[in-house]
């Protein structure tokens, strides 16, 4: 939704501490966790209107989104 916080500590607060600890100790999570933020960063750019794309560019940024929220949170179910 337009202005909807997508950060992950948002989506899962129940993993607000486990999201801190993999940051800091599995690289390929830390890596996720940061490609997800800066697309996410972008969609909110957009949704802004600081930033302007063609619509089938933004709807794969959301769908590339939701790929990286998945297999982050399949990571999170699997350490917790």
């Amino acid at each position: 939704m337009f202005g909807e916080s997508h950060d992950l500590a948002t989506e899962f607060p129940e993993y607000k501490e486990r999201i801190h600890a993999l940051k800091m100790e599995d690289r390929h999570f830390a890596r996720l966790f940061d490609d997800y933020h800066q697309v996410d960063a972008q969609l909110h750019r957009i949704e802004q209107g600081i930033e302007a794309h063609a619509d089938d560019f933004v709807e794969g940024l959301k769908l590339q989104r939701l790929h990286l929220k998945d297999e982050l949170y399949d990571i999170l179910r699997q350490a917790a």
